[in-house]
């Protein structure tokens, strides 16, 4: 009786290879290989908030990446002269010499001084304030009649506009004033916490 010989089952090895691992075994990939990693621009977004918003930043952190520079007493004189200078010649241009839309761009000036002076120069911010709205007020005044004419108009103009003046010069002083004293408060409170020698 002749007998069959038996094959053993083919696993897809042939003799003197050694096995394939169990994810290719198992058809993982094309080929009999592994799957490749997908590649980094494939990647599937970050999946968005409810309702498609992106969270609003807080008002600290907008704050925060606002310019903040630190001007000297010098520095913030200028700064607020020159600034006051350039809107007066644009008010002179643009509508005529307003001495009122003047003394509106003039207060904000004033915020700006205070808050950008650095604290070992805060006297100065209400000091520099009146000078530099003088400064501007000159091409907004009444410029007829040549050198003293221009100098009867801006004390003209001074003796007008004073209440922007006096507004500003309140403005930048307050602010001045709050910032020295949170400074010799965070002094104080540091002062405090080192532990003593």
């Amino acid at each position: 009786m002749e007998q069959h010989r038996t094959r053993p089952p083919h696993d897809g090895t042939r003799r003197g290879t050694p096995p394939l691992p169990p994810q290719a075994a198992r058809g993982g990939a094309a080929g009999g290989g592994a799957r490749p990693a997908p590649h980094p621009a494939q990647k599937r977004p970050a999946p968005r908030p409810a309702g498609g918003r992106q969270p609003a930043a807080s008002l600290a952190e907008r704050a925060r990446s606002m310019p903040n520079p630190r001007l000297t007493g010098l520095g913030g004189g200028l700064f607020c002269g020159a600034v006051m200078f350039v809107l007066g010649c644009l008010d002179d241009l643009l509508l005529g010499g307003s001495p009122t839309v003047y003394g509106v761009l003039f207060l904000p000036v004033c915020v700006l001084t205070a808050v950008w002076v650095r604290k070992g120069d805060l006297v100065t911010a209400p000091v520099v304030v009146p000078i530099a709205f003088a400064v501007g007020l000159l091409p907004v005044a009444d410029s007829s009649g040549g050198v003293l004419g221009r100098l009867m108009g801006l004390v003209t103009a001074l003796a007008t506009q004073a209440g922007w003046l006096y507004g500003g010069t309140l403005i930048a002083g307050l602010i001045a004033t709050v910032r020295k004293a949170a400074l010799m408060r965070r002094q104080t409170v540091r002062r405090r916490s080192d532990p003593p020698r």
